[in-house]
C-alpha cells in the first residue's frame, strides 16, 4: 500500500472544491391511468401499518390511505405515480402552458 499525500487544495489553503449539482431537476407527477397532472397526495386516512393484521380483507374499507396518490380527474388512487424529470426551461414552459403565474 502506498503512502497517502495531502491534496493540493489543502496545501494551498483553499476551500474544498464543491461539485456543482445539475440545476433544474424538476419533477412533474402524472396519473398512470389518464396521464393527467392534476394529482395530489392523500394526507388523511389509515396507514397500512395501522390496520390490524388479524382483520380479513372483507372487513377493511376500500378507500384512500395516507401516503397514496389521488387523481382529481379520473379518481384513481394508488402509490405508483408517474414522475417526469425535466429541466428548468422545460418546467417553465410547462407552467406557461398551464397558465400558472411565476413570481
Amino acid at each position: 500500500m502506498g503512502k497517502l499525500t495531502t491534496p493540493d487544495w489543502i496545501l494551498k489553503g483553499e476551500k474544498k472544491p464543491v461539485k456543482k449539482k445539475e440545476k433544474g431537476a424538476f419533477k412533474i407527477r402524472k396519473c398512470p391511468k389518464c396521464k393527467s397532472d392534476n394529482v395530489q397526495v392523500v394526507l388523511t386516512g389509515e396507514l397500512e401499518s395501522e390496520i390490524p393484521s388479524d382483520s380479513s380483507k372483507s372487513q377493511i374499507k376500500e378507500g384512500k390511505r395516507r401516503g397514496e396518490w389521488e387523481c382529481k380527474k379520473c379518481k384513481w388512487t394508488g402509490a405508483n405515480i408517474l414522475m417526469d424529470e425535466v429541466s428548468e426551461e422545460e418546467f417553465m414552459k410547462y407552467l406557461d402552458e398551464r397558465g400558472e403565474e411565476v413570481a
